[in-house]
């Protein structure tokens, strides 16, 4: 019997070297020291708030142990190795708990950090200033007593939802609490009214928490802008007693104007202003009384304040009395020829003048005295009195009117000898007559007939021209006047003087002429529209002097004006421009034959054929007026010559037409079928598609998108849309044609899965893809005695599982299709048996026994890394060594994972070693 191979003792060797490393970890386990643990370690809890703490051992049999803090304690829990106590009431800033243990004659200790936080509950703003001048700075200033820890605090200043400010306090000592934030800020006109607030943050969440955040309240501030100038005060220098002056105090500059106050007061009298706001502006107007108690000098006072602060102006007024002057006279309503006094009067201090004659010294009255005559009556007397106040002049005057008694007087220019009115609208007839009193005028017609209502408003009439005789009286006597009254009134044009419509004939003499009523007499011009020169005399009528004329009369009053049509009549005439000789009918476009005949009064027009096709049908013809009776429009028409007929009352007239007929493009499936086919690498040519139609339409025919590229064969490219487009003279016709190019079959790839060669039992796929169009039939030729062979349902796939030598050989592929077959081949080569044993080191062995003997440790420091282990359940096993993580050196950072694929191959993940042994039978 043959003895072991020199593989087999390298692979033992490697075992036992494996026993030997897990022997020694486990020694060095056995003598890892004890220690004490404190859960949690560090923690985070809000001031006031309570926490469990558990301080847990490995020993096996502590002597004893406990947990050491200044902290107030409620409750505790023990175990053999272990002891949870709950602390309540924690208010300091920072402790340090300490977990302690007696073991084997040494003491075991863990500290932990127990840290408390405060929420911002309180976020102060410290009130701002009740007004704030524009342009100066003032300070805001924020606090948050208690808050903290204050490194994980964050203060903003806010103007309204605007960030003015923002401080993070980081990196600011754990045991620090509360913040205050302050600024300097510059008053603006746009923070008027404004809200300042303050917002705190507090960011726990790097340690597990949330994000507190608080806002002071609101505080609103309020700027003001009070320039250094006083305000303007207007106001009259001089106040009579008893009278009213208007007072107003202006001021620019302020801001808000709307907040500013005004105070105005003469001497002890307080005005009310009313006040007006104009932007920035302010205006205060107020009306000042006068009182007989305040004559003298007085002061004017205008007192403007604003945001606590004021500016204030001062005029003088001076209040004084002047009464009005007294103006008399003797006999205000004297008769003719009477002597009359004038006396002029005023105040002791005053100067009076009566007519420009001065009095001899202030105080005293002056005098006039006069016959009265008709020229004195309606005089008027002008009394003026004159004071100095205060180096100014006043001046005050009074006037009276005489009024004279004189018999009546009928002047041509109160009524004049001859009238002239406008007749239609109203009109109030006067003859007015001077007198004192004032007399009574009366006018008649000497025969007695119609009387004038003199003074009345009143339509003035044809019937009221002529003479009357007028008769003014008072009681100082009578006078007498006879006047003539001309009414006059514009034109006018009726129909028997000027006819709206005149007709004449061609070739006759005629003459335009129109009679107009007016007074005065009217003067009547006839002219042609569009032209200036007067139509006058006798005409040879044309037929250019047909059209309308414009008769206008005219006379001071006004004028009438009257449109005349003039229609000159004639036989009828053909013109070829309107009634072409020769007419091309085009099929399907619903014209008709226009044939128009010059003539007055218009003439009846009718086509009859004339030999051939046409003879005896008629021509349908276009109206001259298209509407709703329009005549038919015919689908077919007989081509010819046709004889038209043009006829009025004063002739007719006959002409020739020929008609020819004449049809647009039209393309359908039958000329331009909408699918054509091409073969790949036949000669290039054109579309098949044509059209019908008179004359012989064109047909162009152009690819979609990118045009299609002078080839002298077909290529697959030429596929596509095109569009076929026919044209003659009367229209366009179009098609699209889609071109589809089929080519001959080709294997574009032939591929095998996995390559390379193919282990006996193994599996391999062949691939097979053809472009052929239309899309070719694929079939397979395998090598002879090849089983078991699977192909997909289009048969582009080939596949077989569990290879045997019968499947190594040559394997075709055949692509066909209509236009053509082709065939592309490949070889598969299947292995034969072998024997090969690797082994990747000698520490692969080891790791065969090494993973027997850490099944346990796994176990262990699955559960270990799951957070599974229990201090309590741990009691009297090993895996108390997982809690400070000392199992990790005994587990010596893992094995190494391999993987053996399908051909053979092991790869191995980075940082770790593969072991690999294949066996096949010899």
């Amino acid at each position: 019997m043959p003895g072991p191979s020199p593989g087999l003792h390298r692979a033992l060797l490697g075992l036992w070297a494996a026993l030997g490393l897990g022997l020694f970890g486990l020694s060095v386990v056995a003598q890892e020291p004890f220690w004490a643990d404190l859960q949690p370690r560090v923690a985070l809890v809000e001031r006031g708030g309570s926490l469990w703490l558990n301080c847990s051992t490995n020993c096996p049999r502590p002597e004893r142990g406990g947990l050491e803090t200044s902290l107030r304690r409620n409750g505790t829990q023990r175990g053999l190795r272990w002891l949870a106590r709950q602390l309540v009431d924690i208010r300091e800033p920072e402790t340090q708990p300490v977990c302690f243990f007696r073991c084997a004659r040494r003491t075991l200790q863990a500290r932990g950090l127990i840290r408390t936080f405060q929420r911002p509950d309180r976020v102060e703003l410290v009130p701002l200033p009740a007004w704030q001048p524009v342009g100066e700075n003032f300070t805001l200033s924020c606090r948050v007593p208690g808050a903290g820890p204050r490194g994980s605090l964050t203060l903003t200043l806010l103007r309204g939802a605007r960030e003015l400010i923002r401080r993070s306090f980081s990196g600011e000592p754990p045991r620090a609490r509360g913040a205050v934030l302050t600024a300097t800020v510059l008053a603006r006109r746009e923070d008027h009214g404004a809200n300042f607030s303050c917002r705190a943050e507090l960011d726990l969440r790097p340690h597990g928490l949330g994000l507190f955040e608080n806002s002071s309240a609101p505080r609103e501030l309020r700027t003001f802008a009070l320039p250094p100038e006083p305000p303007r005060l207007a106001a009259p220098r001089l106040l009579e007693v008893g009278s009213e002056g208007p007072v107003s105090c202006a001021m620019d500059g302020l801001f808000p104007a709307s907040e500013a106050e005004v105070y105005l007061a003469l001497g002890d009298q307080r005005l009310s202003p009313d006040v007006t706001l104009e932007g920035d502006a302010l205006m205060a107007t107020a009306t000042a009384t006068a009182s007989a108690e305040q004559e003298g000098a007085r002061q004017l006072v205008c007192n403007v304040t604003l945001g606590g602060e004021s500016r204030e102006t001062q005029e003088n007024v001076t209040v004084y009395s002047f009464p009005e002057p007294l103006l008399t006279l003797s006999e205000p309503n004297a008769p003719e020829g009477k002597m009359v006094t004038v006396t002029c009067a005023a105040g002791a201090r005053a100067l009076v003048t009566l007519d420009g004659i001065p009095a001899a010294v202030p105080g005293q009255p002056a005098q006039l005295q006069l016959n009265a005559t008709e020229n004195d009556d309606r005089r008027g007397f002008f009394c003026d009195a004159t004071l100095e106040v205060d180096g100014e002049t006043l001046r005050k005057n009074e006037s009276a009117e005489l009024r004279v008694l004189y018999a009546p007087r009928l002047d041509d220019s109160g009524c004049p000898r001859s009238w002239t009115w406008p007749e239609g609208p109203e009109q109030t007839l006067r003859c007015e007559a001077r007198g004192n009193p004032e007399p009574s005028v009366h006018c008649a017609r000497p025969d007695g007939g119609a009387v004038l209502a003199l003074g009345l408003l009143g339509p003035v009439t044809r019937a009221l021209a002529g003479t009357y005789h007028c008769t003014a009286t008072n009681v100082q006597g009578q006078a007498v006047k006879d006047v003539t009254l001309t009414v006059e009134y514009a034109p006018a044009l009726d129909s028997v003087g000027c006819p709206e419509r005149i007709t004449w004939l061609e070739g006759t003499e005629a003459s335009l002429s129109c009679v107009a009523h007016g007074v005065p007499p009217p003067n009547v011009n006839c002219v042609r529209s569009g032209e200036a020169r007067v139509v006058e005399g006798t005409l040879r009528v044309v037929r250019e002097h047909a059209g309308t004329y414009r008769c206008e009369a005219t006379n001071a009053r006004g004028s009438a004006a009257k449109n005349v049509a003039v229609t000159v009549e004639y036989g009828p005439s053909f013109e070829e421009v309107s009634c072409p000789s020769n007419w091309t009918w085009v099929e399907g476009s619903g014209q008709l034959f226009s044939c128009e005949v010059d003539g007055k009064p218009e003439p009846s027009v009718e086509c009859v054929g004339s030999g051939g096709t046409s003879e005896g049908a008629l021509l349908p013809l276009a109206p001259p007026d298209p509407g709703p009776r329009a005549p038919q429009i015919p689908r077919e028409l007989a081509p010819g010559t046709y004889i038209c007929n043009a006829t009025n009352q004063h002739g007719s007239v006959v002409k020739m037409v020929t008609v020819s007929a004449e049809s647009p493009p039209q393309m359908d499936e039958s000329t331009c079928p909408s699918h054509q086919t091409w073969l790949e690498g036949a000669d290039a040519a054109a579309l098949a598609c044509s059209a019908r139609g008179r004359p012989s339409p064109q047909v162009l025919c152009s690819r979609e998108g990118a045009p299609r590229p002078q080839r002298l064969r077909v290529s697959r490219q030429d596929a596509g849309i095109y569009r076929c487009l026919a044209t003659n003279a009367h229209g366009t016709d179009a098609r699209i044609v889609t071109v589809g190019v089929e080519y001959r079959p080709v294997v574009a790839e032939l591929a095998a899965s996995p390559p390379g060669g193919v282990r006996p039992g193994g599996n391999f796929t062949l691939t097979c893809r053809a472009e052929a169009w239309p899309p070719a039939q694929i079939s397979w030729r395998a090598p002879p005695g090849a089983l078991n062979i699977g192909l997909s349902s289009n048969n582009s796939t080939l596949s077989v599982a569990g290879a045997m030598g019968s499947h190594g050989g040559e394997y075709e592929c055949a692509a066909t299709n209509a236009h053509g077959r082709h065939t592309r081949r490949i070889t598969v080569r299947v292995a034969g048996p072998w024997l090969w044993v690797a082994v990747s080191g000698a520490a692969g062995g080891a790791a065969l026994l090494a993973a027997g003997a850490g099944l346990a440790f796994y176990v262990q420091s699955t559960a270990c890394k799951k957070g599974e282990y229990n201090v309590q359940e741990a009691e009297s096993s090993g895996e108390a060594v997982c809690l400070n993580g000392a199992g990790a050196g005994a587990g010596g950072g893992g094995g190494a994972e391999g993987e053996t694929e399908a051909v053979g191959t092991a790869e191995a993940p980075a940082g770790g070693e593969v072991f690999a042994i294949q066996l096949t039978s010899a």
